[in-house]
């Protein structure tokens, strides 16, 4: 819209100008004017120069006037020049950065490429873990019903064994008795033996007695040796360690080499090794068994943590000396719990007599047991159990609680800084109601 309006005025203002002078020639002519004292006809041509002169001109203002493009064009065409030349150098730079960032495209579609492999690898490897994890959860519901067997075994030889040391005893008893009637029927056979032969049929029917007795006396210590030994046998095969009991734990650092990590899991075995020769007390072979794909996964878990792992050791089923040592392994991120000073359980009670803070020194340490389970402190799998408080701690404890009538309030706090793996040592701070 723009260039019809500036073409439309230079057509007016030319024709304007061309008419102008085409009257202004002819009036000349007619009057034969002379200007410089020229011919009318040579005064007739240079009007006609001048009117075209003009005509140029005033087109040209008329566009400067009217466009300021056409103004650049006339007077700012060297700063326009330098501004193409300079425009021209930014674009061939973009265009280099262009090029620049479609080869860095490229590379990022093929690392993307790379990268959607790997995800599907991991996916793979995920769907053989889930598979690996269903085998390993048929294999936890088998040992679970062979512990209920094996404690329902148990249970039969404990009653078995107070049977037997029931019956050993009243067998004892019976033995000493027999004893005691085989002594007196000796001295009495002694006693017979001297007397008149006119009792010498008699003498031998009580000859005839204690031989009986004799042998009834020999088959019944046969009978308690056979018993103890059977005792002894029982005894032997008592339960080491309970099903679920932890063998030796630890904590091995995250994010290592494979090797390393091995490393590490051998050391503890061998540690769970010792705990079990310790409890045994004897030369019986003592090294634990671990599922090797179990121990694997564990180590390549372990390898590829960004956390520090809690690596329990535990008894797969109740341990019998002689048996073979199956264990299992529990593996838990080692993560901070409680820093040093953190609050962890409080509670109000009320001291009646001397007899209570027994009671309830244990109903608070059940309660902080919970609170930093509930955390996420490892318990002890048989005792529950996540703390260890100083035995001089707890008799001031219960001292003060002692000494004290009415209501009183008792505070846990973390003494120093608590990880999954425990410990949980404690500052516990007593006082009265109202004071501190």
């Amino acid at each position: 819209m723009y260039g019809v309006v500036l073409i439309g005025v230079m057509v007016v203002t030319g024709g304007a100008i061309a008419f102008i002078g085409d009257k202004l020639g002819t009036k000349i002519g007619k009057k034969r004017l002379s200007i410089f004292g020229l011919r009318p006809r040579h005064t007739s041509i240079i009007i006609t120069i001048i009117t075209g002169i003009l005509i140029t001109a005033l087109t040209i203002g008329a566009m400067a006037f009217v466009s300021k493009d056409v103004r650049t064009a006339l007077f700012g065409m060297e700063e326009l020049n330098a501004a193409i030349n300079s425009t021209r150098a930014a674009l061939s730079k973009s265009t280099q950065e262009l090029m620049e960032l479609q080869l860095e495209f490229e590379r990022a579609d093929a690392e993307l490429g790379t990268a959607r492999d790997e995800i599907s690898n991991l996916k793979n490897e995920q769907k053989e873990l889930e598979e690996e994890s269903q085998r390993l959860r048929e294999g936890n519901e088998r040992l679970e019903m062979e512990k209920l067997e094996l404690t329902s075994q148990n249970e039969n030889l404990s009653n078995v064994n107070s049977n037997l040391t029931a019956a050993n005893q009243q067998l004892s008893s019976t033995n000493q008795e027999l004893s005691s009637t085989n002594q007196e029927l000796t001295n009495a056979n002694s006693e017979l033996e001297s007397n008149n032969k006119k009792l010498s049929e008699f003498n031998v029917t009580l000859t005839v007695d204690n031989e009986k007795l004799s042998k009834d006396n020999a088959a019944l210590e046969e009978h308690t040796k056979n018993l103890r030994e059977g005792l002894i046998a029982i005894r032997e095969g008592d339960i080491v360690f309970r099903a679920g009991e932890v063998l030796a734990s630890t904590v091995i650092a995250g994010n290592r080499s494979i090797e390393e990590v091995s490393e590490d899991m051998n050391k503890l075995a061998d540690a769970a090794s010792r705990n079990i020769a310790e409890s045994f007390g004897d030369d019986t072979d003592s090294s634990v068994w671990i599922y090797q794909p179990e121990f694997q996964r564990a180590v390549e878990t372990i390898s590829g943590s960004r956390k520090d792992i809690v690596v329990r050791i535990s008894a797969a089923g109740n341990l019998v000396r002689g048996e073979p040592i199956r264990t299992s392994l529990s593996l838990y991120p080692n993560e901070k719990i409680y820093s040093a000073g953190d609050y962890i359980f409080s509670h109000e009670y009320e001291v009646k007599t001397e007899n209570d803070a027994e009671i309830i020194v244990r109903e608070f340490l059940a309660e902080i047991n919970k609170a930093a389970v509930t955390a996420g402190i490892l318990p002890d799998p048989i005792t529950g159990s996540v703390g260890v408080m100083e035995g001089s701690q707890l008799y001031e404890l219960l001292g003060e609680i002692e000494k004290a009538t009415g209501k009183i309030s008792l505070t846990a706090r973390a003494r120093e800084d608590i990880y999954s793996i425990g410990p949980l040592r404690l500052n516990i701070k007593f006082f009265k109601k109202g004071k501190k």
